[in-house]
């Protein structure tokens, strides 16, 4: 008889398997995560009271270029491109029923992390921003999970990428740590650093510097800039 693999995974087993969180965030924008903690796209566009149809354009539909935004009070932000996704692509893998729209708002209520350096570097080196010096956070995991695992799901595809070779996505790509299939998905693609592609938390991490070990600005081919760390 086969025996049957057991869903979930636990906070301090994840943290085993990936102790390190990796956060690609615009130049320039490490002043402004000092102030207010990484904010998804929809905490940002509540933090700087962002309404009616320039709300829809940038919370429910694809970005092809980041877009920055003002604020009396908050000064200036950047919300960052989706160059990796697109519609059509969207169109062919999504399950009956849901639209682009509704994929681009379940994106935009989470802050994204990589598991895995290798996915961070692959990201700096595509060609939509291999040119471009990018702010990159290092986090414990360990720390983040033990303050914030009740809000944390899991990923097991890159969930912001159609290009070239769309992956069906739907309501259940992102799970709780209870729900998730870590040893499903460890067996099936023969690999921990595959077994979770992305760890996001919902809405915001206002606490964020609690939990950095180090930012760096960097950019391929050229010297990497520490600007902190612990």
């Amino acid at each position: 008889m086969k025996t049957s693999i057991i869903k979930g995974i636990a906070p301090s087993e994840l943290a085993k398997h990936y102790p390190r969180l990796f956060h690609m965030a615009e130049p320039g924008s490490w002043p402004g995560i000092q102030r207010h903690g990484l904010l998804s796209t929809s905490a940002l566009l509540d933090r700087f009271a962002v309404k009616g149809a320039r709300r829809v354009e940038l919370e429910a539909q694809h970005r092809p270029e980041s877009v920055t935004i003002t604020h009396a009070v908050h000064g200036t932000a950047v919300i960052r491109d989706q160059k990796p996704m697109h519609d059509n692509g969207l169109k062919k893998v999504l399950p009956t029923g849901m639209t682009p729209a509704d994929w681009y708002r379940i994106l935009n209520k989470r802050v994204f992390f990589w598991v895995s350096a290798h996915r961070l570097e692959r990201l700096l080196n595509a060609r939509a921003y291999r040119n471009r010096r990018q702010t990159v956070l290092t986090l414990d995991t360990a720390l983040l999970l033990d303050r914030h695992h009740a809000r944390v799901t899991l990923s097991p595809i890159n969930s912001g990428c159609t290009k070239p070779y769309p992956q069906p996505r739907g309501p259940d790509t992102f799970l709780p740590l209870p729900s998730y299939p870590f040893a499903s998905w460890m067996e099936k693609r023969r690999s921990v650093a595959e077994a979770v592609v992305e760890l996001a938390v919902d809405y915001s991490v206002p606490d964020v510097c609690d939990f950095i070990l180090r930012v760096e600005e960097r950019e391929p081919g050229k010297p990497t800039v520490v600007l902190w760390k612990r």
